[in-house]
């Protein structure tokens, strides 16, 4: 059985890591604060009001619950129905609406022993930091100048960086499952997974451009977007 981290020790990290992307010297992924706080309405998304982010809850509205999130406690499921052995839960605006404005987020990400893999995707939004609280990684990042990955183990209590916008995948390499915590420095980074935003965009993205970029053929790009479920067009 793996060793586990003294919980003081993962939440010293993680504070650790928020605090630095929340320096006033660092550059933020959104725009900076302009009150105390500003707790996310999300039930206004049903209706007129749209802005880039969310508008504030009125202040008699909220309450202790709107900072605090229990969801990273859990394990994820990376066995059942998982054909990529990960799974990740968000503690982003939507899940905890007292982050609006504040521009950080976290996220938890299970990985099932010998080849549990976060797919290669990006965050539009923000940089991202990874713990490892448990196991060992593979992980890599791709440069958009000259397309160099730069790629290491990340074992047990050590940190990586993921700069903004840049294609990036983790891989568990041992033989117990790794648990990874990740900060943001944006309240939503976002997550754009390359195979899915390729492969199983809605409306499709033509199968003659997808066989010219990866030099194949048509059966090969329609037997590969078998695989994956397109969102329904909005």
């Amino acid at each position: 059985m793996a060793r586990k981290l003294p919980a003081i020790l993962v939440a010293a990290a993680a504070c650790a890591v928020l605090l630095a992307l929340a320096a006033p010297l660092a550059v933020a992924g959104d725009p900076d604060m302009l009150q105390d706080i500003c707790v996310a309405d999300l039930k206004s998304l049903q209706g007129p009001l749209r802005v880039n982010g969310f508008p504030c809850k009125r202040p008699e509205n909220v309450t202790a619950d709107d900072f605090f999130f229990g969801g990273l406690a859990k394990a994820g499921d990376v066995y059942t129905g998982n054909p990529t052995g990960s799974s990740t839960s968000a503690a982003d605006v939507a899940a905890l609406p007292g982050l609006n404005t504040l521009g950080v987020s976290m996220a938890r990400t299970d990985y099932a022993p010998w080849g549990g893999v976060s797919p290669p995707h990006a965050h539009p939004r923000a940089t991202e930091i990874l713990f490892v609280a448990e196991g060992t990684l593979e992980v890599g990042f791709v440069t958009a100048a000259g397309n160099r990955l730069f790629s290491r183990t990340v074992s047990r209590g050590e940190v990586f960086v993921f700069p903004r916008g840049l294609v990036h995948y983790q891989r568990s390499v041992g033989g117990v499952p790794a648990v990874a915590v990740s900060a943001f420095d944006s309240q939503m980074p976002g997550t754009q997974a390359a195979a899915a935003a390729l492969f199983g965009a809605a409306p499709p993205v033509p199968v003659d451009v997808l066989a010219r970029a990866f030099q194949t053929d048509a059966g090969v790009v329609e037997t590969i977007k078998s695989k994956f479920t397109r969102p329904p067009s909005s």
